[in-house]
């Protein structure tokens, strides 16, 4: 009798990033439009928060980061909804044997208040991630006056989430992914195709929000 290896342990990851502030620009972070009299810059929506979110899902499955993925460059994100690039990368991490367990993330935001808008915040980056709305943590903070940021000038996000193995079925058996990035190797070695480490195209250093 064949039995299936233990699953792997969880991993973590880290994201960051950070818009300047114009006027002109919708202020969008979560997926949800907050009233201001600026906006974030950015080649898509500017959404900071969820940005960081897709980094640091990216970055615990060991699949490179958004700029990789959604790069600047590509006039298809142009004003894309970051909501939208976040499912890609849930996705993306579907595929390699990963989905999210828990999200904690801190918007770092001197005007306007967010308070207000955190739990839907939350809402909807938890139904993006596919887990409940507990397990997903936003708090919003000021940097006290200081730096750019503290200034008014932009608005910078970070985020930390926890992924657990997603069973593969693969010929009614189950399969866990080796690590991070690695799941579907044998499966398609079986299947004598190769492993595209550059599917998503050129590593770039900035995401399409930038």
């Amino acid at each position: 009798m064949t039995t299936a290896p233990p699953a792997p342990p969880p991993r973590a990851g880290t994201g960051y990033d950070i818009h300047r502030l114009a006027p002109g620009r919708r202020l969008v972070l979560g997926g949800v439009e907050v009233p201001h009299d600026q906006g974030l810059l950015g080649h898509s929506d500017g959404d900071a928060l969820t940005h960081a979110v897709i980094d640091a899902l990216l970055g615990a499955c060991a699949l490179g980061d958004i700029g990789r993925h959604f790069p600047p460059s590509d006039p298809a994100f142009r004003d894309a909804d970051s909501l939208g690039l976040l499912r890609t990368a849930v996705s993306l991490a579907r595929a390699a044997g990963w989905r999210a367990h828990n999200l904690d993330a801190t918007v770092v935001c001197e005007r306007p208040r967010l308070a207000p808008f955190l739990p839907a915040m939350r809402q909807r980056l938890a139904s993006t991630l596919g887990v409940a709305a507990g397990g997903v943590s936003v708090k919003a903070k000021t940097n006290e006056g200081l730096d750019a940021v503290g200034r008014g000038e932009a608005v910078a996000a970070q985020a930390i989430i926890l992924i657990v193995a997603d069973i593969h079925r693969t010929g009614g058996a189950t399969a866990w992914p080796s690590a991070p990035g690695e799941a579907g190797a044998t499966e398609q070695a079986e299947a004598g195709g190769a492993v595209d480490e550059g599917r998503s195209g050129p590593g770039v250093a900035h995401s399409a929000g930038d």
